[in-house]
């Protein structure tokens, strides 16, 4: 017989299920606007009916029912749609912190008037041209000591436009660095908190949706993998690491001052590891490119173009005479990197000399352009390009054969991707320039290494003394060059930042040579032959590889950034679009739905109503029972 009670127990039961209902509802609708929000379902299920099948059972028509209970609150999530869109954070993330900063060095290439740095080398030239027409004359002297400033203004101006860019870079992985690691640190605590409530036999679905939107959040700055094939740790993996362990978030360092550019790399703190995160995946990627390779490319490409500036121009008017008899004279001033006259510099910093850093080697031998070489060998010369794992340093091989012209040759070496360039110099001798390295442990503008198998570098160009190689990782290197080569030492890093005019000629411009003298004699007035011969640099084929000319710079870099910005721009709206999609079908999935939250309410409001009627309902019972038994 079952107890006179038992139906107070089961409306009891059912008033608290619907109460509980509601209450879900009400938490849904009040989270409808919270970032990261799964919406909530409740199960009812069923309570153990009285009798349950036994040797024991009570002579009944059947088993009799004990109300609803609520078996479980759970939210509703897509977990293979979370993990689209862990992994498409990533490509969104780094388009979004890259497009910025190229939209910055768009609008620092857009030269307006005469205010660009191309438009101002135009009147520099000009400048030239006008002197070699009144050589005698100090008013365009004047004007082209004027003109000169100005563009050294310009140079210097856009070397810092683009230093600050990558300072700024650099400020924002720090801050994106130790974003990182906080949002590693909560995720491990949440773990934590997660693994009590779920030991308690809970459902922790509000702290399971704040975890995965800081995993949401933290895939945006790296690329993440989510690993939960153990239920009882929820892990993390990045650049085939794991960054998340249970409730142990593993934190990052950067550490200072490591490289050439005295820019940190990022590596793990427990194990000093360098941490490289996957190209294109996230903005930390994104600005780490930005810092280390696209604004640093363009900080060497000025820098390259300013050196080359620099060094033709002084070529040709150190030799010039002023209209006071002054000669050997540089326009530009060249700061030397090591005051030593054989480059010997101490890399290593144990005190004494290990390394040579010569910048330029012109051979002893006047060439012919023309003239075929009639030698055959193979010249090897440094390279930043990588080769296979443990081989190093690279090197490219640029062979020359007997047919080949000195013009010819000259242009394979300018065309092997060499850190290496050469040309044929105002008195026909093989000149070779260390240029700039995309290699961070390399400096800028040292020849590092120059070897021939054959003679053209020995005997023809008088570069090398036979069967000797150049090599600059040790002292004295020079000593392997022929005994009338002339070398200059390596300049100053970024000479885009340092470049300035000659004070001697400042202070006397009567001092900027316009003419050549002939044989030791002092040129004449009226002659303008070492204006001409600077003016002629505009349009002579001096830089290396495919850029020809100074205007062949100018264009390259403007089209370069034009097409970055166009590049960026799409990526940068694809990723959003992308993203948008995934996450308007998360929303459909897991977003609250007012109309369906309000009919789900008025539902268990009826369900509340109706328990509560039957509890007063056998309320009134008993208590005519009660009374009939007190009669």
């Amino acid at each position: 017989m079952t107890s006179t009670f038992s139906p107070l127990e089961l409306g009891k039961r059912a008033v608290s299920a619907h109460q509980q209902a509601l209450q879900v509802t009400g938490h849904n609708l009040s989270n409808a606007s919270t970032e990261g929000y799964s919406r909530q379902r409740i199960e009812f299920n069923e309570f153990e009916p009285l009798f349950v099948p036994g040797l024991n059972r009570e002579e009944t028509p059947g088993q009799i029912g004990q109300g609803v209970v609520v078996n479980r609150i759970e939210r509703v999530r897509d977990e293979l749609l979370d993990k689209q869109i862990v992994a498409a954070a990533g490509g969104e993330g780094y388009w979004k912190s890259r497009d910025p900063y190229i939209r910055m060095m768009e609008q620092m290439y857009l030269e307006v008037g005469d205010n660009g740095v191309r438009a101002k080398m135009d009147k520099f030239w000009d400048g030239w041209q006008e002197l070699s027409r009144h050589p005698a004359d100090m008013a365009p002297r004047t004007a082209l000591m004027e003109r000169g400033r100005s563009l050294i203004d310009g140079i210097q101006d856009r070397f810092k436009g683009l230093k600050g860019l990558q300072d700024m870079a650099d400020g924002d992985i720090t801050l994106t660095v130790r974003r990182v690691n906080e949002l590693s640190r909560q995720i491990a605590a949440l773990n934590g908190d997660i693994q009590k409530v779920i030991a308690q036999g809970d459902m922790p679905n509000d702290l399971k949706d704040r975890r995965d939107l800081l995993v949401d959040k933290l895939s945006s700055i790296i690329s993440v993998t989510v690993d939960q094939r153990d239920p009882d740790e929820f892990m993390l993996h990045t650049d085939g690491m794991i960054l998340v362990q249970g409730k142990i978030g593993r934190q990052f360092e950067i550490t200072r001052g490591i490289d050439t550019e005295g820019y940190g790399r990022i590596s793990w703190t427990d194990t000093g590891d360098i941490f490289t995160p996957e190209r294109k995946k996230g903005s930390l990627a994104a600005l780490l490119e930005l810092r280390d390779e696209t604004i640093q490319s363009e900080i060497k490409d000025l820098d390259n173009l300013t050196m080359n500036f620099i060094d033709l121009v002084n070529e040709a008017h150190r030799p010039g005479y002023g209209i006071n008899g002054k000669t050997g004279l540089d326009f530009f001033n060249e700061h030397h990197f090591v005051t030593n006259v054989n480059g010997n510099y101490d890399r290593n910093g144990d005190g004494e000399y290990d390394s040579s850093y010569v910048f330029r080697i012109n051979g002893s031998n006047a060439l012919e352009e023309r003239a075929q070489i009639g030698l055959e060998g193979v010249i090897t010369l440094p390279s930043h390009n990588p080769q296979a794992a443990g081989v190093a340093p690279a090197t490219v091989a640029v062979p020359y054969f007997a047919e080949d012209t000195v013009s010819d040759l000259v242009r394979r070496i300018n065309n092997s991707g060499a850190d290496v360039v050469a040309r044929l110099n105002r008195d026909g001798v093989l000149s070779l320039k260390g240029a700039v390295t995309g290699d961070r442990e390399n400096p800028d503008f040292v020849i590092r290494h120059i070897e021939d198998s054959g003679l053209f570098l020995s005997d023809y160009a008088g570069v090398l003394n036979r069967g000797q190689a150049y090599d600059w990782a040790a002292p004295d290197a020079v000593n392997a060059l022929a005994a009338a080569t002339t070398w200059s030492t390596s300049p100053v890093a970024h000479p885009s930042g340092w470049i300035e005019v000659n004070s001697a000629l400042i202070g006397d411009t009567a001092s900027i040579a316009s003419g050549y003298g002939v044989n030791g004699h002092t040129a004449n007035p009226g002659n303008g032959e070492a204006a001409i011969a600077i003016a002629a640099i505009r349009n002579t084929a001096v830089m290396v590889g495919r850029l020809g000319t100074f205007d062949d710079y100018f264009e390259d870099s403007i089209g370069r950034i034009g097409m970055e910005g166009e590049v960026s721009g799409l990526a940068l709206e694809t990723e959003n679009q992308n993203m948008k999609n995934l996450l308007d079908m998360r929303q459909s999935v897991s977003g609250v739905n007012m109309d369906e939250e309000l009919s789900n309410m008025i539902k268990y409001q009826h369900g509340y109503q109706a328990a509560a009627r039957f509890v007063s309902t056998v309320n009134s019972m008993l208590e005519i029972l009660m009374r009939l038994g007190l009669s």
